[in-house]
């Protein structure tokens, strides 16, 4: 099938192939010039030279050898004897044997004997020399050889080999295909001159044929038109008019159609009456494939009469039009068939110029009519015996001509005639050529009446008969007549859709036309009756049956039923279908509200099979996902699984009504509508019918209608393997929308990797003896063979009889019949061999494999399990396997004691169980026989080993119909088999005999632990679903399983037990893991149309991808772009979506031009786990809904301080109670486990655990109504406040620089805010309006209740999208002004996601500062702010201690807010409230002024239990509070701070002796944000590339040759610290009694060291150090408060270390010198260090020292 050449174009221009094909033409003896076809498309083989070569007839004969044009079929060759030499042009025995080498050499040749030449397509270049009988040889005329071979070696003299596959073995031909003495015994051997041997003449393997015109059909012909008394009419006698092809009705126009007629009634009646019956009325109702649009055409002036042709040998034939106007048919039109195959390979010219400029064409590339007719005629010659033409061939044909010749050769109509006839002349017979000057009709007409009266003995009829009228008035037209036999029933049934030949076979067979192929399979093959054999032998064995295995049922293996688990695939496409979710609900189009669902919901519609039905509510049920959703309880989990799948029959509609009443009755409830097998019938609801009893359309009215598309709390989800046909122009599925699986995994040891259909075509280049993709050649044979003889039946009709016969004759050989075995093909002989054996094998106990037949007609697998049962009882072998039919339509009906066998595998003690799926067929040797229309998406079990497939031929010609077939045997397989497919094969048959295999399908390999796996595992009386369920996926866990042949042997010769079989050891019996199992690719038997297609894309075959993908859809335009394996995924949609259109019929064919929003199409090869992948979907929509309401926030319970003391519960702190408190120095919140603790001498802190977690504990918590939240959230109250109006435009946002004094950084510093239009009226502006001039402050009398006095400040970086931002909801919708502090660099960022907020931008200096430095602008900028807002309330009357002090700093992960009650209260313990309710709250704190910081405590889950101690504590504030700006003028945020800042600065007030304040009743709940925030610096060398540095390397000794990083000197020195301090104060380490001292700033020196912070400057609150001995001192930029007088005061141990930090080298010796250091301590040049910065980045300098 298909061309053979469609190579690359070479770029030689048309006219100079032409001309060189008419000038060999002239020149050759032979008349066999070298096509221009062949110049214009085929690149030269390697071997040949330009122009006419010496080996062209040599190469031409090669071609006629070969049985087709396909890639040659693999082969299995015995391997050779052990020992044996295998080298190339030697024998076994070693002797060399090719001609150059004995060409001189005496040779003995037997009488009898001829000395022939041998071509090994290993050593081409050689030819070896063999003696063969010349009674096995041909004659002169290629006849008169007999059958079979004689042959000698000439090497060793080897006599006697009797067959040519032994023979070819000898001579170590190698073949990679089947030995075939025609195709390898090319030359006759002669001696020349001098007496050596030498190539002598080709042996001419076929009759010669008679080239060119035969009976007058090759001349131009003038013939009288016929009248009506030659013609014998049709039974109404009156004619039939074809329809015009063309676009504008009722206009002779050119046009192009295939036409088919017979000779002798020899097509189906129903189509010759659907036919005739459409050429009269016009386009039938269901149109045929391919059938284009029409309206009726005018009766020509001239018509052809269809004449009554006698019967001679030609079965059938067709007549194509090619280019020009159909003429009018009568007479027995009832024998024409008109088909539009080729229709628009010649509608070049009506191509767009979009399309043109897609293709890289120009209008003066088009090929002009006559160069399309000389296409036509090569294409036609070239192609192979058993090939059709396709129209994608001759497209792809007709596009490279375009590209490789610009502009048209200039062919004239009076050339074209004899230009044709040079172009037939190299066909050898097959293509012939007449020519008319009058009109297609004469030219018809004339070949029709020579082929009646032509001769008898007639030897053969050309396949392709060219008519060609050159007519002076309208120009070249041509159609070509089919007569080749085998092409012409091909195209015919090729033109019926699956249903209508499905209506044929069953018309066939209930008129009884089948009875004369029946009677015929009724004797065997040696022509005994096969009833009475069969009766024979069973009184023979008197009632005796074969036993499968000795003993008794084996026990059971697993009884517990094991949740599914889910690959890494699958968890990526479910993520990835929940991202285009999200996608969709971000869209900004209100297609989805994510926000307002709380639950989810599904139904699962899927195909009319039964079985189908219950797969998919077994990986519901194993999955867990109703749990999980909370649809279902933990006890009728199980039951109800099938409540939730739907089949798309006549009871879809009540169900669907349900399901959309609830859908309306819960709109705040996500439902999820998914189409599995979306693909099967797309049939729009106008046109569905019931067809082949289905129902169509059903799926249309479903999932397209209007309540469907209008309900916006319904999500629609089409799954499918082959998803061509709904990737159309008018596709309703955005390509956004589309998710589509990976194409690559990862291949790890002892994992089960995908194997599909693109393994299986690359399989074939693994060079095995035993492909995994097979064509059963034998059996072709015999088909053809039969074919010819019951030319009127269907061919299906044909090969199922032959098929079942086959089946029934080889199980005859195997028991009772041997002298059979010759008979069968030796595939059929394997399968059935394997299956009888298999069970009775050692280890095996009675498993075995299933072997899956596809019979589409549902009559004809019913006869073919009614006959095979029948065989299979009388032959005694009802226990050794099972016949099964699997039809959509029914359940699966199994015999009881096979059923008996399955449920002692399961240890199912449930009496009523009975298999529902075909993987709970899994072990059971069996035979079944799969029918319908087409294969639904039903997953077979891992025993499958055998896909036979030889039923699909070339009725088949879509992609989508063709790879769906192949797709049943696809499945998951270990990955040594893809790795070393060569190992594999060799292996399969041990690893065959091995027991203890995984069991899984590998439909889902892995799936997360959930609530609802457990709880089905446990709930419920056992279940027996499949075993699949049962068993561990991992094979390295799966221990007594069944000990069958999961990892299929491919052998296609009878096989022995192999001695690995062994049985369970014990150890394996114990519980210890077996070695992993091979699980290997099931083999696939094909017909030789199918096999060609899927054997890939070749020089000499188009592949399957290149086909139309799917009947219900067309191509939109006669030229593409060529379509490649490479194409995958969107890129294969897209090339879809802009190249295919939906048919009449389709149901997107009046789909809206807007694709639906809410439909996703979920895309992946068949078998690959899809159903699990969208079940994860579902749990993780559930998990993100409930994601949107709850968060993770930190559940970590701080170190409390030991207080015996009761407090009494107040409202607020009494101010001169909280300054008799003692200030807590120690941070004890959990998130500075890893920070140094402050020594206290009242609270001795517990000592510091070296097992710190690394990871903080966090709980999931609901979300309140009173939450903050981050970019993501959307609602219809806060849509204003987050989100800019549709008119707003960012240009809406004001920008002021506000520039003031910074007396700490000695210089001016410049701001830069963005203030959004409705945020401007909290700013005051100079009158100009263009000056901002301050920040509007509240007065502390104001008494507003709806009134926040403290602007919000939150310092944010990196979370723009994350960061908590939202506080509409936290302030209840309250007026309020919030501040977010952001770096230069991230302006834009945040200025997308937060329009209508005011964005205050540190300078670009900070862009690589830590968050100390904008905690010190805030305080900066607001004790600025503070004094220009008194001084201008002052002008207005107003005090200056009037105006409000305070701000709030706040972390951008502050979630939530609780207020907490005292335990007496009735109310309960704790509750949410609103950040508006905590800030007021603390805003009117009596006394309020007299704080220099609030703040409230963290929470943890044990606060919810449990009142706190005390109302309020003096301790350490951080991540929420508010601060005196007025009273902490003087207190600064360290600005080089990454770290520890908050602790620093709560140790510097707490010594100033201003109190600070905690409010134990609120808690504050901090969401954890895995990303952005305070985030460690990626530390890499400053010049070299990235490298990964240890924290020791952070510093280094000053002007050394270290790699010096690019990282901030102060983030450096932090983190050298954090992990090296214990280096710099050996004696600290874990010894709290001796802590570090720390003047005036707090350093992080690693929880295992305490420090003892004191405060510098005068009048300062420190701790009473007297007797308290430091171990060390730690001096960090000390100021000029600290002198030589302070340090003397302290007291150090022997040994103790000092460690002084400073900006400069400078400085640090000045700072040695002014505090005296150098007479208490003592100092080494080699103890200076610096951070490892280079000069420019200002590296910090410290120098160490050692107590004397």
């Amino acid at each position: 099938m298909g061309n053979s050449y469609a190579g690359q174009l070479k770029s030689a221009r048309f006219e100079e192939a032409l001309h060189n094909s008419i000038e060999a033409s002239l020149r050759s003896s032979s008349g066999d010039p070298q096509p221009i076809f062949t110049q214009l498309y085929l690149e030269p083989e390697p071997d040949s030279v330009n122009g006419h070569s010496s080996n062209d007839l040599e190469e031409a004969e090669e071609d006629d050898d070969s049985d087709s044009s396909s890639p040659p079929l693999p082969y299995l060759q015995t391997p050779a004897p052990e020992g044996c030499c295998t080298l190339d042009g030697f024998c076994q025995a070693g002797k060399d044997i090719r001609l150059v080498s004995i060409a001189t050499e005496s040779i003995e040749v037997p009488a009898g004997f001829e000395l022939v030449g041998a071509k090994s397509p290993s050593v081409p270049e050689h030819i070896l020399v063999c003696a063969v009988d010349r009674r096995f040889l041909p004659d002169e005329n290629g006849k008169n050889a007999l059958l079979g071979f004689s042959g000698n070696c000439v090497g060793c003299g080897e006599k006697g080999f009797r067959y040519f596959t032994e023979f070819s073995n000898h001579i170590n031909l190698k073949l990679s295909t089947q030995p075939k003495k025609q195709k390898h015994l090319k030359y006759y051997l002669v001696k020349n001159s001098q007496g050596a041997l030498c190539k002598g003449p080709l042996i001419c393997w076929k009759a010669l044929r008679v080239n060119g015109p035969t009976n007058g059909i090759g001349v131009e012909v003038h013939p009288p038109l016929l009248s009506p008394s030659q013609v014998s009419l049709g039974p109404q006698g009156q004619g039939c008019r074809s329809a015009d092809l063309g676009d504008s009705p009722g206009m002779f126009l050119p046009f192009h159609l295939w036409l088919f007629f017979s000779w002798f009634t020899l097509f189906p009646a129903s189509v010759r009456c659907s036919v005739s019956s459409a050429m009269n009325s016009g386009p039938p109702k269901k149109r045929h494939r391919s059938w284009h649009p029409s309206s009726l055409v005018p009766v020509p002036p001239t018509a052809v009469p269809v004449p009554a042709i006698r019967p001679i040998v030609c079965s059938s034939g067709l007549c194509v039009l090619g280019h020009g106007t159909l003429p009018y048919f009568y007479g027995n039109v009832g024998d024409i068939v008109v088909s539009p195959l080729l229709v628009s390979c010649y509608k070049s010219s009506q191509l767009t110029e979009k399309t043109l400029e897609t293709l890289g064409l120009q209008r003066s590339q088009m090929l002009s009519v006559e160069t399309t007719i000389l296409l036509t005629l090569q294409y036609l010659g070239r192609l192979g015996p058993e090939q059709i033409p396709l129209r994608e061939e001759l497209e792809q044909i007709v596009l490279k001509a375009m590209l490789c010749c610009p502009g048209s050769p200039a062919i004239t109509p009076s050339q074209l005639p004899w230009l044709a006839r040079l172009e037939a002349s190299v066909s050898g017979g097959t293509v012939q050529v007449v020519v008319t000057h009058g009109s297609l009709g004469e030219g018809i007409s004339e070949s029709l009446r020579s082929l009646r009266e032509g001769p008898r003995h007639q030897r053969s009829l050309p396949t392709y008969v060219v008519v060609i009228c050159a007519s002076k008035m309208s120009g070249n037209e041509f159609c070509v007549l089919v007569l080749g036999k085998y092409q012409a029933r091909a195209l015919a049934e090729g033109m019926l859709t699956t249903n209508e030949f499905l209506k044929e076979i069953s018309y066939e067979l209930i008129t009884g036309k089948v009875s004369v192929l029946a009677s015929h399979f009724k004797t065997t093959s040696l022509g005994d009756n096969l009833d009475k054999q069969l009766v024979r032998y069973q009184r023979r064995r008197k009632g005796q049956v074969t036993l499968p295995y000795q003993g008794d049922v084996p026990e059971h293996f697993h009884s517990q039923e094991t949740a599914r688990c889910l690959n890494s695939s699958q968890l990526s496409v479910a993520r990835s279908l929940l991202s285009q979710v999200c996608s969709i609900a971000d869209s900004g189009s209100q297609n989805l509200d994510l926000g307002r669902f709380s639950k989810v919901d599904f139904l699962v519609l899927v195909p009319p099979s039964h079985i189908l039905v219950h797969q998919t509510a077994q990986r519901i049920r194993q999955s867990g996902v109703l749990v999980d959703l909370g649809n279902e309880d933990v006890s009728t989990a199980s039951q109800k699984s099938e409540k939730y799948v739907v089949r798309l029959d006549s009871d879809v509609h009540a169900r669907m009504e349900a399901f959309m009443k609830k859908v309306k009755q819960n709109p705040y409830t996500l439902f999820v509508l998914i189409h599995d097998n979306a693909h099967v019938d797309l049939t729009s609801a106008l046109s569905g019918s019931v067809c082949h009893g289905e129902l169509q359309g059903l799926a249309d009215r479903v999932v397209n209608c209007q309540e469907v598309l209008e309900a916006l709390n319904l999500l629609v989800l089409q799954v499918s393997c082959f998803p061509y046909t709904l990737q159309t122009r008018q596709s309703r599925i955005s390509i956004s929308n589309e998710i589509h699986w990976p194409s690559t995994e990862s291949l790890c040891p002892n994992e089960l990797v995908y194997f599909g259909l693109r393994d299986y075509s690359s399989s074939l280049q693994w060079g095995v003896a035993s492909p995994i993709l097979r064509c059963d050649e034998a059996f072709e044979k015999m088909v053809l063979t039969l074919l010819e003889r019951h030319s009127h039946l269907h061919s299906m009709v044909v090969r199922s009889f032959l098929l079942i016969q086959q089946y029934t004759e080889a199980m005859m050989a195997l028991t009772s019949s041997p002298s059979l075995r010759d008979h069968i093909t030796p595939e059929t002989l394997a399968m059935v061999e394997d299956l009888i054996n298999t069970p009775s094998k050692e280890g095996s106990q009675g498993c075995g494999h299933m072997l899956l037949v596809r019979v589409p007609s549902l009559q004809l697998a019913m006869l073919a399990r009614e006959r095979l049962e029948d065989v299979r009882d009388k032959l005694g072998l009802q226990l050794c396997f099972a016949v099964l039919l699997g039809s959509p339509a029914s359940e699966l009906s199994l015999s009881r004691n096979f059923v008996s066998r399955l449920k002692a595998w399961r240890g199912c003690e449930n009496e009523d169980w009975v298999p529902h799926t075909y993987e709970d067929l899994e072990g059971l040797p069996c035979i079944v026989i799969l029918t319908g229309k087409d294969p639904l998406g039903e997953t077979f079990p891992r025993s499958l080993k055998y896909s036979d497939l030889r039923l699909i031929d070339s009725s088949y010609l879509t992609r989508t119909a063709l790879e769906q077939e192949v797709g049943l045997a696809c499945t998951y397989v270990s990955v040594d088999a893809v790795r070393d497919p060569k190992l594999g094969m060799a292996c399969r048959e041990s690893d065959a005999e091995k027991a203890a295999t995984s069991m899984n399908d590998g439909e889902e390999l892995e799936r997360p632990h959930s609530n609802g796996s457990a709880a089905t595992r446990t709930s419920g009386e056992p279940e027996c679903d499949s075993l699949g369920s049962q068993l561990s996926s991992n094979p390295c866990k799966a221990s007594n399983a069944l000990p069958s042949l999961y990892s299929s042997s491919s052998s296609s010769s009878p096989s022995t037990s192999s001695s690995s079989g062994q049985k369970p050891s014990q150890s394996t019996q114990s519980g210890q893991p077996p070695s992993s199992p091979r699980v290997s690719p099931r083999t696939v038997i094909l017909s030789r149309a199918a096999y060609n297609l899927l054997a890939g894309e070749s020089a000499s075959q188009l592949s399957s991808v290149s086909l139309l993908p799917h009947a219900d859809v067309s191509w939109s335009s006669p030229l593409r772009p060529v379509f490649t394996h490479d194409l995958q995924g969107a890129e294969q949609s897209a090339h879809y979506r802009q190249w295919t259109v939906a048919r009449q019929h389709h149901a997107d064919y009046e789909a809206s031009p807007v694709p639906h929003p809410r439909r996703l199409l979920l895309s992946g090869p068949p078998q690959v786990g899809k159903t699990g992948a969208y079940l994860q979907l579902l749990r993780l929509l559930h998990r993100m809904l409930i994601r949107l309401l709850e968060v993770d926030v930190y559940d970590e319970e701080e170190e409390h301080e030991e207080d015996g003391e009761q407090h009494r519960n107040s409202q607020w702190p009494d101010v001169e109670e909280i300054r008799k408190m003692p200030f807590d120095p120690s941070p004890r919140d959990p998130k500075f486990r890893k920070a140094s603790p402050v020594y206290s001498p009242r609270i001795p802190r517990q000592e510091v655990e070296s097992q710190t977690p690394t990871r903080r504990l966090t709980k999931s918590i609901r979300l309140s109504r009173f939450a903050a939240h981050n970019a993501f959230h959307h609602c219809e109250q806060c849509h204003a406040y987050c989100e800019a109006g549709p008119a707003a435009q960012l240009s809406e946002c004001t920008f002021h620089a506000f520039t003031f004094s910074s007396s700490m950084l000695g210089e001016e510093v410049q701001l830069q805010f963005f203030i959004p239009k409705a945020k401007e009226k909290h700013f005051v502006f100079s009158q100009e309006g263009s000056h901002l001039e301050c920040l509007r402050l509240p007065l502390v009398s104001a008494k507003d209740p709806d009134l926040l006095k403290s602007p919000i400040f939150t310092p944010t970086t990196g979370r723009q999208e994350h960061g908590l931002l939202n506080l509409f909801h936290a302030m209840e919708g309250t007026s309020h002004l919030h501040i977010l502090v952001i770096k230069q660099f991230e302006m834009p960022h945040y200025r997308k996601y937060w329009p209508n907020h005011i964005l205050l931008v540190l300078p670009a200096m900070f862009n690589n500062a830590g968050v100390g430095a904008a905690r010190f602008m805030i305080k900066e900028l607001s004790y600025h702010n503070l004094e220009l807002e008194r001084n201008r309330l002052e002008e207005q009357g107003v005090k200056r201690q009037d105006v409000w002090p305070f701000i709030v700093m706040m972390d951008d992960s502050c979630v939530q807010w609780n207020a907490h009650h005292d335990a007496s209260d009735p109310s309960p313990s704790s509750n949410n409230v609103s950040l508006k309710s905590v800030l007021q709250h603390m805003e009117n704190t009596p006394k309020i002024l007299l704080y220099a910081m609030c703040g409230i405590s963290k929470w943890c889950s044990s606060l919810a239990s449990k009142t706190p101690s005390r109302p309020f504590s003096r301790c350490h504030l951080h991540d929420f509070v508010m601060l005196n700006v007025d009273l902490t003028q003087n207190v600064q945020y360290d600005l080089n701070r990454y770290d520890c800042e908050e602790v620093d600065i709560n140790l510097r007030i707490n010594s100033s002796g201003l109190l600070l304040c905690r409010f134990n009743n609120f808690s504050l709940m901090k969401k954890h944000i895995p990303v952005g925030g305070n985030k460690d610096f990626v530390v890499k060398p400053k010049l070299m590339n990235p490298a990964t540095f240890i924290p020791s390397q952070y510093v280094c000794a000053p002007d050394s040759e270290q790699t010096l990083l690019d990282a901030p000197a102060q983030f450096l020195l932090e983190r050298f610290l954090l992990s090296c301090s214990h280096r710099l104060f050996p004696k600290a380490v874990r010894n709290r009694n001796n802590p570090v001292l720390s003047i005036d700033s707090y350093l992080n020196l690693s929880p295992e060291i305490s420090v003892c912070y004191i405060n510098s400057r005068p009048h300062s609150t420190n701790l009473n150090h007297q007797g308290l001995v430091f171990s060390g001192l730690l001096l960090y930029l000390c100021d000029s408060f600290v002198v030589s007088g302070l340090l003397k005061k302290f007291r150090f141990l022997k040994g103790a270390t000092l460690c002084v930090i400073c900006q400069d080298r400078s400085s640090l010796r000045q700072t040695i010198v002014r505090l005296e250091l150098e007479d208490e301590w003592q100092f080494r040049l080699r103890d200076e260090f610096q951070t490892a910065n280079c000069s420019e980045d200002r590296p910090l300098y410290f120098l160490t020292g050692r107590h004397v």
